[in-house]
């Protein structure tokens, strides 16, 4: 392994502890995806029990996926994430990729959904006209972005309160909906004939789950990485599958299958209203817009670091534009690029189809972070490992057949997704090789 790996975690402070690590799995994974798919993964599954089987093998793939990772954060502690592990283990050529990938389809996709997300549920409670959708969705992105370029205390500060409000509507429907409901909950029909099949209703879920991959990377932070780090990956992504249970037999306790089905989006605020009434179901559905808003101002907040790292690289074009930053110490250019694609995947309309692409395309590229566990392992003794990895080689395998399973699945039912997902992908390949060119002539010159 590269000495510069060492290094990086030499020079970081080890004070994080258990608490505010499984604190962050929590914050990080809990967002918009618990209120938002219920209906979807009903939908794909073809009935409830399956729907709540795809909640738990999503669950299962996602805890051998973060106990994999964490490895790999344990022994490559550097800036970049997983972007800077891929450099480092296959080179700099799938590093560039990976990043490019986060820059032009997975940040955006992400960012646009959110907006569209927070739009489709504020148009409701506000009785809005539908045609405001794509307006409010871009308003918002706009409104957060610029609120992170003035500085990143500001919005440190919106993440702060959303991550405390976040967890108030899924409590309360939780336990009022499985204390008071009365619906049958297990083989209830989704009401629909034909069923996309486990592979979309688990990738519906993947949705919910992602975020759990950052804490893998604040490793080098850790007091004792070997010990913190699977702990709060286990009891927070625990905490984190028995919420999102819970939260689906509650609304089915609540509703009907097929009436999810058919609420789609708006499920969990009909479920809060039929619980609380009119005055309560609106509060529930304001902190339920208000997790939608934290977890949108999240990845405004992160997301641009990616294009920006990349460019202090030289590896996009216009890299000296995108690495400056502003007055406030933000990167503003960078911060303006990601508005402007995810603006593009707004005008797409359909938030469920911006999420599977992300999803896609992000695991795709964890399939080469888990295999990389492999490569290392043959090169690291176990004295040298901070942490290792449970059970292996059977956890890194689950992870790596999950992640085969969802791509394929993809393939096999969004054909045209995933050709648009594979074609950006492959759109930063020629740019790769004429970055290249350029630095070698300038470097010669």
């Amino acid at each position: 392994m590269h000495q510069q790996g060492r290094n990086d975690e030499s020079n970081l402070r080890r004070d994080l502890g258990l608490i505010p690590a499984t604190a962050l799995v929590v914050g990080m994974v809990i967002g918009s995806g618990i209120f938002m798919k219920p209906g979807k993964v009903i939908l794909a599954a073809g009935d409830s029990t399956l729907g709540l089987a795809a909640w738990i093998i999503g669950g299962l793939i996602t805890l051998a996926a973060g106990l994999t990772i964490a490895e790999l954060g344990a022994q490559i502690p550097k800036t970049g994430g997983l972007y800077a592990c891929l450099d480092e283990v296959y080179g700099k050529f799938w590093g560039y990729l990976f990043g490019w990938v986060q820059t032009a389809i997975y940040g955006p996709a992400i960012v646009g959904a959110l907006g569209l997300y927070f739009s489709s549920l504020l148009i409701p409670f506000f009785n809005f006209s539908e045609e405001l959708k794509l307006p409010l969705a871009i308003g918002t992105i706009l409104l957060l972005s610029t609120v992170n370029s003035l500085g990143t205390r500001y919005g440190g500060m919106i993440q702060s309160a959303a991550t405390a409000a976040k967890l108030v509507p899924i409590v309360l429907i939780a336990v009022f909906g499985l204390w008071q409901g009365n619906s049958q909950i297990l083989a209830m029909s989704s009401g629909v004939n034909e069923a996309a099949g486990m592979g979309a209703a688990v990738l519906a879920t993947l949705w919910a789950y992602d975020g759990w991959i950052g804490v893998g990377f604040v490793a080098g932070e850790m007091k004792n990485p070997a010990k913190i780090l699977p702990r709060a990956i286990v009891i927070g992504l625990g905490i984190v599958m028995v919420a999102y249970l819970a939260v689906n037999l509650a609304v089915l306790r609540v509703l009907p299958a097929a009436e999810i089905v058919t609420q789609g989006k708006l499920a969990a605020g009909s479920a809060a209203k039929w619980l609380f009434g009119d005055f309560g179901g609106k509060l529930i559905n304001v902190g339920i817009l208000v997790s939608i808003f934290g977890t949108l101002n999240g990845y405004i907040l992160t997301c641009p670091r990616v294009p920006y790292a990349m460019a202090l690289r030289g590896q996009l074009p216009a890299s000296s534009l995108l690495s400056r930053t502003s007055r406030f110490g933000t990167p503003l250019n960078a911060i303006v690029m990601q508005v402007i694609v995810a603006v593009l995947f707004v005008t797409m309309g359909d938030p469920d189809r911006l999420t599977d692409l992300a999803m896609f395309i992000i695991w795709g590229f964890y399939i080469l972070g888990f295999a990389a566990i492999f490569i290392l392992r043959r090169k690291t003794s176990p004295e040298q490992r901070p942490y290792s990895v449970p059970a292996f080689p059977l956890v890194p395998a689950i992870a790596i057949v999950g992640s085969i399973y969802i791509v394929s699945s993809t393939i096999k039912n969004t054909p045209a997704d995933a050709v648009l997902a594979l074609g950006i992908t492959a759109g930063g390949i020629p740019l790769y090789w004429l970055l290249n060119r350029q630095e070698k002539q300038q470097s010669k010159a």
